[in-house]
């Protein structure tokens, strides 16, 4: 019997054909994702697993509340099926071009999902116990309820505070909002997400009780912030700032409320003044100029962080370390 040679046009699509066929159907309908900041990209990760990578959009040291769009930005969210982010007031950067560009994917604003519990913004430069007090806990549905509308919310530091995964209870919350919407996405590896899930929410709990007992030593210690980022991590941790450097982190803090800091740290006998690696401020070495306090840094985006599914644990333990290590003087 002789052998004849098929056709190369031929053969490549019998290739083809039977690459089809042998491809596992998982990685055939799993949907492309972006992803808005390193925190959310961290969770979706972890959801995703081996399935897929998200495409993160603000990377290393940039901050959401000025980033630009890149080219390749704008190709990813135009071939987005699914875009999350925090909230339509933290991400601003991406309002227009998701209406221009993403207008076929979903967007989830996981400040809004089932069991978030939101905080309000501190008013002024400095803040009272009693204050922490009384910014009590909402749920989304609670919000809603009430008639909150978070639409309407602007970064302007009144209404929501939208730093809400510095709670790694909320953290767990948008993990369940993501496997949902990844589920109703891809039906076909909906278990996939399901156990990713639950496998990344027992490591949120173990890490929330690795940070509680790192920062039961150094609690009512007293600290400044640079700006009013933090109040869902302090409030986890009771372990709560007195007051914030400026109100707006791209705005430089006017001369009446750099006095106002200034005697606070005096007064208070802050431990710590910290500034924020997405802005670098020279200001905080000239607030404690000629006091006992000391300068740190805390990130609440995992700046040098490595992307991916453990990024979210790994920045918020680097977050509690520089506060235990700068408050107990280590």
């Amino acid at each position: 019997m002789s052998f004849r040679p098929a056709p190369w046009g031929a053969t490549i699509a019998t290739l083809i054909g039977l690459a089809a066929i042998t491809l596992p159907a998982a990685h055939a309908q799993v949907p492309k994702v972006v992803t808005s900041i390193k925190p959310v990209d961290a969770l979706v990760a972890g959801v995703m697993g081996k399935l897929g990578t998200p495409r993160l959009l603000v990377q290393g040291g940039a901050s959401p509340h000025s980033y630009a769009l890149k080219p390749s930005d704008a190709r990813g969210l135009d071939e987005a099926n699914i875009v999350f982010r925090v909230s339509e007031n933290l991400e601003t950067f991406l309002n227009h071009p998701l209406e221009t560009l993403a207008g076929k994917a979903t967007v989830v604003d996981l400040a809004e999902a089932d069991e978030v519990k939101t905080l309000g913004f501190r008013e002024g430069a400095v803040w009272e116990e009693d204050e922490h007090a009384h910014h009590d806990e909402a749920t989304h549905d609670d919000a809603a309820h009430n008639g909150t509308d978070h639409a309407n919310h602007h970064h302007d530091h009144s209404g929501m505070d939208p730093h809400v995964w510095l709670d790694p209870a909320n953290a767990r919350a948008m993990v369940d909002a993501i496997a949902d919407t990844l589920k109703t996405a891809d039906p076909e590896n909906a278990d996939t997400y399901a156990t990713n899930a639950a496998e990344l929410n027992g490591r949120l709990s173990a890490l929330e009780a690795k940070i509680a007992a790192e920062l039961a030593p150094v609690r009512g210690r007293p600290f400044i912030v640079f700006h009013d980022g933090y109040h869902y991590f302090e409030h986890k941790f009771d372990i709560e700032a007195s007051g914030a450097v400026a109100v707006d982190p791209e705005h430089q803090p006017g001369v009446a409320r750099v006095r106002e800091i200034r005697d606070r740290i005096v007064a208070s006998g802050a431990i710590c003044v910290f500034a924020e690696p997405q802005f670098r401020p020279q200001l905080v070495a000239t607030l404690i100029d000629g006091t006992s306090a000391r300068a740190g840094v805390l990130d609440p985006l995992g700046a040098d962080v490595k992307p991916g599914p453990g990024a979210y644990e790994a920045m918020m333990e680097n977050l509690a370390k520089s506060l235990h290590d700068c408050l107990a003087g280590s």
